[in-house]
């Protein structure tokens, strides 16, 4: 008989789906309502903070993983919609779905926060600063999502100062099973999904196909229209199509695929003069991402060492034209970043509770524009060591070196003990690393000229950070009351910025951000559960001595979930985000006080029958007219239902 290993039964790399293993597990932190009826509560499993999947009470590292389970309950079609309750983050978007989306995490750049979709790097080589745009990823096919904060180079490499965020799609599981949602609502919302998926333990399969429409999103606010203008809403439409396949060609080998497309088009009120002021007419955006990775997965001692091959790529295209005084569009500026990547890791077990893991990589990412063609390369080699000593002290320490074409070498490390004290079961972690972000493309080789007498500095160096943090985790009365607190610093050096000349970039800028992360999770029955979270950030340019833009000092959110019957579900969602600074909308006044807001969001579903399910939201229920960022109106009150069925499975 065909007995598959335990490579061939995991399926996946590292990130790419090694996640899976905690896949239908109650969350421990954060807190995920469980199954009415259900009376097993296992801990949660991460996998992004060590590569592998160890249990949450193992890990010293501050990662809050959210489930699609969660996604569906709080009805989040949006990865930003995802996040907004995750402490440690701000999340600003542009003129509401499509926009331009980024993610502060503990107050450093949003291109330091590095994004991976299914093990694949999705940092966009092709941008001026190389950050992901979160706006342009739907949710649909999402498995889970894990957020891990603080310096994570020494296993990850550049751009991960601030942390991760690793993304896990959905994989085939059992019978064939057909799913479909529709949807519709305020703002011009027309949202479809399909999906196709099954699996054995020798071959699984999933296909997802999603589509989302908003053609009526007013972002401008009232007083900065001039009088006689009419200011047209934002759009924005886009598909995504993704899929992922598993083989298990004997019962030691098996075989990987992951892929994703997504085509989306954003048409914004368009601004002109300066200062500027809105237009009657509207920017166009396009966009088409493809990420794609293969691998081949090699157990030839039981699971003693598995060994992991891969190849990734990564396509992203971006064109943006501009009305003229005419309204008629401009010529396309286009922008094309590429990344491929070959990988090796091998996962060792050195006995019971002792790991060592090593990797080696090559990645290439390569720039083209209407005035540049640029690429650039870079090596690395790492080792992990992950220990558990009498299931009460845990320990993750890795190293890595980097070795770039263009600046050299570059070492990183971070160590993560974490102890359970026995009785109270509280448990104490730290964790100390370091991290990097390598110059962007753009920064090195883009002259901006004639016109703007600007320059790429070829000479730059990376960007370096020292991070650390300690707290405590205490569960109470069998794990139904939780809390913790996790108090952090992040110490940033050589940022790149503009040059005292103004006519280049040069490593002379210098940060710290601080704070604490506070969490508590309560469940009043197995029906009823309520999750708070609360973060304090303090975020300053060592060199201005003054507060970094978009970083608020408050934020907190509230979760409730309450199943008051096995066929419904109800959630609501507080999120209250305190004063920032920030500029007004063309930066013209380069500092201002931002006001705070609160917004709450409601949820519900119905399971009608065992395939058709009902549900519908309520988002800004209270219509909060909020900037943010200043000069870019959030959505209001929005409300929106649907139906969704399935299947076979």
């Amino acid at each position: 008989m065909f007995v598959p290993s335990k490579a061939a039964q995991r399926g996946s790399s590292s990130v790419f789906a090694l996640s899976l293993a905690a896949a239908g597990v109650l969350l421990c932190l954060p807190a995920h309502a469980q199954a009415p009826g259900s009376t097993v509560e296992l801990d949660q499993i991460v996998v992004s903070a060590t590569g592998t999947p160890r249990p949450a009470r193992e890990i010293a590292s501050s990662v809050t993983v959210i489930t699609a389970r969660e996604i569906e309950q709080q009805q989040r079609r949006t990865l930003p919609q995802a996040l907004a309750t995750v402490p440690g983050l701000n999340i600003v978007q542009i003129g509401g779905p499509g926009g331009l989306t980024s993610v502060f995490m503990r107050g450093t750049n949003s291109n330091h926060v590095k994004v991976l979709i299914d093990g694949i790097e999705a940092n966009d080589p092709s941008t001026p600063n190389r950050a992901f745009d979160f706006g342009s990823m739907l949710t649909d096919d999402i498995e889970r999502i894990e957020v891990l904060r603080g310096p994570q180079s020494g296993l990850y490499g550049a751009n991960a100062l601030g942390g991760v965020i690793s993304i896990t799609t959905k994989r085939g599981d059992g019978p064939p099973k057909v799913t479909a949602r529709v949807e519709a609502g305020s703002h011009g919302t027309f949202n479809q999904a399909a999906g196709f998926s099954g699996g054995d333990d020798r071959f699984n399969y999933a296909f997802n196909l999603a589509h989302t429409r908003s053609d009526s999103t007013d972002s401008v606010p009232p007083q900065l229209i001039p009088p006689g203008v009419k200011v047209r809403p934002n759009t924005y439409d886009a598909y995504t199509y993704s899929g992922r396949l598993g083989f298990a060609l004997t019962d030691t080998l098996s075989v990987n695929w992951a892929g994703r497309y997504t085509d989306g088009q954003f048409r914004s009120a368009y601004d002109s003069g300066f200062p500027s002021k809105p237009t009657p007419y509207r920017a166009l955006s396009n966009y088409a991402q493809a990420f794609t990775r293969g691998e081949v997965v090699w157990d030839p001692f039981g699971g003693r060492f598995v060994n992991r091959f891969g190849v990734s790529y990564s396509n992203q295209d971006r064109s943006n034209r501009s009305p003229n005084a005419f309204g008629i569009l401009g010529r396309p500026t286009e922008n094309l970043g590429e990344r491929t990547k070959v990988d090796w890791r091998g996962d060792f077990e050195i006995a019971k509770g002792h790991m060592l893991i090593g990797g080696l990589s090559y990645e290439r990412e390569r720039l083209e524009s209407t005035s540049l063609t640029a690429s650039n390369g870079n090596k690395a080699g790492y080792l992990e060591y992950q220990g558990n000593i009498a299931d009460r002290f845990f320990v993750a320490a890795n190293i890595r070196h980097d070795h770039d074409d263009s600046y050299g070498g570059h070492t990183t490390y971070r160590v993560a003990p974490a102890y359970i004290v026995p009785g109270t079961e509280t448990k104490l972690k730290a964790s100390y690393g370091t991290g990097f972000k390598a110059p962007t493309l753009s920064e090195l080789f883009i002259d901006y000229r004639p016109g703007f007498n600007f320059f790429g500095n070829p000479n730059l160096k990376p960007e370096e950070s020292r991070g650390w943090d300690i707290g405590f985790e205490q569960p109470l009365f069998d794990k139904r009351l939780q809390f913790g607190a996790t108090w952090f610093q992040n110490d940033i050096e050589n940022l790149i910025v503009t040059n005292t000349a103004r006519n280049s970039y040069a490593n002379i800028g210098k940060a710290e951000t601080k704070g604490v992360e506070a969490f508590a999770a309560l469940e009043i029955s197995p029906q009823l559960r309520v999750r708070g979270d609360y973060t304090f950030t303090l975020a300053k340019d060592e060199i201005g001595r003054q507060e970094l833009l978009r970083r608020p000092r408050h934020k907190a959110s509230g979760t409730i979930t309450w199943t008051p019957m096995e066929k419904l579900s109800l959630s609501a969602t507080l999120i209250y985000v305190g004063p920032w600074v920030d500029g007004n909308r063309d930066f013209s006044t380069p500092r201002l006080k931002a006001s705070g807001a609160t917004l709450v969001n409601l949820a519900a579903e119905y399971k009608a029958t065992d395939k058709v399910t009902v549900f519908g939201r309520v988002d800004n229920l209270f219509d909060k007219r909020w900037e943010n960022p200043v000069g870019f109106l959030v959505p209001g009150f929005g409300a929106y239902g649907g139906v969704r069925v399935a299947f076979g499975g």
